[in-house]
């Protein structure tokens, strides 16, 4: 597929190098020289110096033969004027744009994205995407990761194994047998740098992150037997007064038994975050001060949450964070570099906006009926919810862990209103929404699943 992407940012870069890794011709516009030089170097894409938004620029791009284009430039008016460019002068296909600015994501402005205004197929908003991450985590705080599907009915938890949990060395086609009350399944296993999908006879080895599909009544058992503790996290102290920190603060505040203070540089955005917010105590400061941090709480916090504009300040504040007594430390990072190391200094869980966006994106890439895919593990894993169709191979058949090719494992089935995991006696149906979690490499094999098949007609 040919991809145009429209600002060469962090935002940007993150999705060419996840579409370039999967074969389609991506080309890069940006005003930066250097930023187009290191893309290109960086990620094997092309590239065009210029702004995105003047019609010479994207007829110069490509954009006459383009399947897609994305609009990441960092000024929500450029992206609506370019996507509006790509549709009436291009006739683009698919447009996708970056819109922050809540005044454009209210429910009664939707008619701005629509054929007869800018022409948007689909709107991201990172700093929505990021604050709902946020508050995922928070609901399960002893996960690594966390992603949830069908509005939360169903979860995905990176669960680590540790020395002590009943799981070690136990296969997993006996869990069933094992804890037959429990709504639960894993479906992907990290062990060092590798991840894979497994197969019945796998086990559950010590220092291994395995991802386990659950319903949210169950996580409390689930913790048990990996040897956590639910607790009840009140005090919150939020560093980074932005559009992130604002919205996140501004939903834990309407729980009247939390505690929330924010933390923000700069004196203007932090007496915007005072008339935004109601409850939360804002204090203006530098979150990387150690007094600064005492006066807000950091050292008695339940959870201290980075989401400064700088990945190394964010670093920075969590390390600092938990020496001073916070009992976990959440932070945000878009560098993948970064992020890799995050664990060796006591951070307790890293959320990348890059990794959301390219979600989003992907679902519009993936082939038949796929409704949402998510990413894991910097794109090593995805898990993908699709409805499956009459003609789909799967019909009829069952969906253990031995009974898909190498490198998928079902994660349960959405049928009607019950959210059902696979057994030896459930047969896939027509419709149903199927959760699945594979290896990247296995991509096109997910995507003729939700396919109609030629056999059919």
């Amino acid at each position: 597929m040919r991809v145009i992407i429209c600002g060469a940012g962090r935002v940007g870069q993150g999705i060419a190098r996840q579409l370039s890794g999967e074969g389609h011709d991506i080309t890069m516009v940006d005003e930066d020289s250097d930023l187009i030089d290191r893309v290109q170097t960086d990620y094997n894409v092309k590239g065009v110096v210029g702004h995105a938004a003047y019609p010479d620029t994207l007829r110069l791009a490509g954009a006459e033969m383009t399947d897609m284009l994305i609009a990441v430039t960092h000024f929500d008016e450029i992206n609506m004027v370019i996507c509006h460019i790509a549709e009436s002068v291009f006739s683009v296909p698919s447009k996708i744009a970056r819109i922050r600015a809540q005044a454009y994501l209210a429910q009664d402005k939707a008619q701005l994205f629509s054929r007869s205004g800018f022409g948007i197929d689909m709107v991201i908003s990172p700093e929505i995407e990021v604050g709902e991450a946020i508050l995922n985590r928070f609901r399960s705080p002893d996960a690594t990761s966390s992603l949830s599907f069908e509005d939360g009915r169903l979860q995905l938890l990176g669960m680590r194994v540790s020395a002590e949990s009943p799981l070690i060395d136990t296969a997993l086609d006996q869990l069933d047998e094992l804890f037959p009350d429990l709504s639960a399944r894993v479906v992907g296993i990290k062990r060092g740098d590798v991840v894979f999908a497994p197969r019945g006879n796998d086990l559950l080895l010590c220092d291994d992150t395995a991802y386990v599909a659950v319903i949210p009544s169950h996580t409390a058992r689930l913790n048990k037997l990996f040897n956590k503790t639910a607790s009840e996290f009140r005090r919150f102290v939020i560093v980074g007064g932005g559009n992130v920190g604002i919205y996140v603060a501004s939903q834990l505040e309407a729980d009247k038994s939390v505690r929330v203070r924010l933390i923000e540089s700069d004196p203007v955005q932090a007496d915007i975050a005072v008339s935004k917010l109601k409850q939360t105590i804002v204090i203006n400061g530098d979150g990387l001060s150690r007094d600064i941090l005492e006066e807000a709480g950091a050292n008695s916090a339940d959870i201290v949450i980075a989401v400064t504009n700088d990945d190394k300040t964010n670093m920075l504040i969590g390390k600092l964070a938990k020496q001073m007594g916070a009992q976990k430390s959440h932070i945000l990072i878009n560098s993948y570099e970064l992020a890799a190391i995050s664990s060796d200094l006591d951070i307790d869980a890293v959320l990348d906006p890059r990794a959301l966006s390219v979600s989003r994106i992907l679902t519009k890439l993936r082939k038949g009926r796929i409704v949402s895919v998510q990413l894991l593990e910097d794109g090593a894993g995805e898990l993908a919810e699709g409805i499956t169709l009459p003609s789909s191979t799967l019909i009829g058949k069952t969906v253990g862990y031995d009974d898909l090719p190498e490198g998928i494992t079902a994660a349960a089935i959405i049928r009607k209103d019950d959210i059902i995991f696979p057994n030896k006696d459930l047969t896939i149906q027509a419709d149903d929404r199927l959760v699945l979690f594979y290896e990247t490499e296995m991509t096109k094999q997910v995507e003729r699943y939700f396919r109609a098949s030629a056999d059919f007609f």
